[in-house]
């Protein structure tokens, strides 16, 4: 597999109360590993509160190398345990 290369994707937007989102599907299933970017090409996209709209782009896909997928997976093992806290009290106070 190429090192670097364009793609289709689509660009699903949603603002509302029930949901806030932005999700982009490659076109082929394409896998994104560790260390990878994917740059989407084209405009800013901009939905109105209350609304959704689906967009069709190219994306610049970037393959990581062995160096750059090891370092990202570590820092991403470290960055975890920030999200996360673990206590041994039962959260009362005894009195």
């Amino acid at each position: 597999m190429a090192r670097r290369f364009d793609i289709g994707c689509r660009i699903a937007v949603e603002q509302s109360e029930e949901h806030f989102h932005a999700h982009v599907e490659l076109d082929g299933d394409v896998p994104i590993y560790p260390g990878d970017e994917v740059r989407i090409h084209g405009a800013p996209v901009r939905v109105e509160f209350g609304r959704s709209a689906i967009y069709e782009r190219v994306a610049t896909v970037t393959r990581a190398g062995p160096i750059r997928r090891a370092w990202t997976r570590a820092v991403a093992y470290f960055d975890l345990r920030e999200l996360y806290e673990v206590s041994f009290s039962s959260g009362r106070l005894s009195r």
